[in-house]
């Protein structure tokens, strides 16, 4: 994570599932792609533009059918929207940097695939590469790092500040995404506004999201913007940045995750990383009540390639905290023929860590002109048999994990 922000409450300068209940899914649909607004009959206004054409700003409720569509630019589901996406769909996205789908605060999002069929958004080319189209971003009403006691800092989205994020609402629901793809993602407008595979702003822990397959994003695969939606069953493949990215106050668990940069990949970034988090934006609000403080839980990185701008094949560091950040990190495995500079790094210009922070960590990468552990850390934990994520449960991405 690379960028500036706007928040609303400073105006200042720009930057599973555990136990817990989604909200409940109402639709009129019959599970099958027939229900109220297929092919763009729903109420309200209708993001479906002839046969197969999603583009525009969905007010009511719609259910596309099974099949295949292209994105055509910017889809927002407005506050009081609901799209709701069958298993089996596919949607295309046409370059660029403002071809993405957005859920506004308010709005709802049910994408639930299945191991057999499930919901793929990718790239509308034969000949697809990371940062091809924008990808997809969910804004709720949850908690975000800020000045205020009652929690009800908001924020803008990056790419499109027309839109806030942020609240005091933490159970709140923004949909459900199950069985989800998000291919070639992660577009960007200028070094410092760019798109990640699956960015959630705000998202409360209403939200169900889980088995998540996000391959070959430009910037980084998840990134967290506060909030406290739990995620579990999250592949992450090829990301050009940071696998998993944690800012702004987010307070959740990421369950049972897996990250993968392959042989002979290379990325274009000077500092991948496995985990990088953040305790505010960017590091410019270190007062900020409600600094990030997450669960990491069965974790696995590996990295056989991951060249850096020097060729090097090392990523950054495998686990960044700093600005404040406190990270709980359970059960992590960490392997592969690449190296890395830092194993864990705790330290940062803009604030170090929390040393509060507890690691267990297994690493059998090389550690190379750099440290086992850079700043302070009271608990690290060095075991020599975790066994990090559940590979057998990624099977329906079709991506062969036991090779690695």
């Amino acid at each position: 994570m690379k960028r500036l922000f706007v928040n609303l409450m400073t105006f200042a300068a720009m930057a599973t599932a555990l136990t817990f209940t989604a909200c409940s899914s109402d639709s009129d649909g019959d599970g099958n792609g027939n229900g109220n607004g297929g092919n763009g009959e729903g109420t309200g206004s209708s993001i479906v533009v002839g046969e197969n054409i999603l583009s525009g700003t969905l007010t009511g409720e719609q259910t596309l059918d099974a099949k295949e569509y292209i994105l055509n630019g910017t889809v927002i589901i407005a506050d009081g929207g609901r799209l709701n996406i069958p298993a089996g769909t596919t949607i295309k996205a046409r370059e660029g940097f403002s071809s993405y789908l957005l859920v506004a605060q308010g709005g709802k999002l049910y994408a639930d695939g299945t191991a057999d069929k499930p919901i793929v958004f990718t790239a509308n080319t034969t000949s697809p590469v990371s940062g091809y189209w924008g990808g997809v971003i969910i804004n709720g009403k949850a908690p975000i790092s800020g000045s205020k006691a009652d929690k009800s800092d908001t924020a803008l989205t990056e790419i499109n500040n027309d839109y806030k994020y942020g609240g005091n609402v933490d159970n709140d629901c923004s949909g459900s995404l199950t069985y989800v793809k998000i291919c070639y993602a992660g577009a960007r407008s200028t070094a410092d506004i760019e798109h990640n595979g699956l960015t959630l702003n705000g998202v409360g822990n209403g939200t169900k999201i889980e088995n998540i397959y996000v391959l070959e994003s430009a910037d980084d695969a998840i990134e967290f913007f506060g909030g406290t939606v739990n995620v579990t069953n999250l592949l992450a493949v090829n990301p050009d940045d940071d696998m998993f990215d944690f800012t702004q106050g987010y307070c959740g668990t990421l369950k049972n995750c897996y990250g993968v940069w392959e042989r002979d990949y290379t990325s274009t970034e000077a500092d991948p990383r496995g985990i990088e988090a953040d305790g505010n934006m960017d590091g410019l609000y270190p007062d900020h009540l409600r600094q990030s403080d997450f669960i990491v839980e069965n974790m696995t990185i590996v990295n056989n390639a991951a060249n850096t701008t020097d060729n090097v094949d090392r990523m950054q560091d495998v686990i960044k905290v700093r600005r404040g950040a406190k990270a709980t990190i359970k059960n992590a495995l960490v392997k592969g023929t690449g190296g890395t500079i830092d194993l864990i790094d705790m330290k940062d210009s803009k604030g170090a860590g929390d040393a509060n922070s507890s690691i267990n960590i297994t690493n059998t990468l090389s550690i190379t002109g750099g440290n086992k552990l850079n700043g302070d850390l009271n608990t690290l934990v060095e075991s020599e048999n975790n066994t990090g994520a559940d590979a057998s449960l990624f099977g329906w991405t079709g991506s062969n994990l036991s090779s690695f």
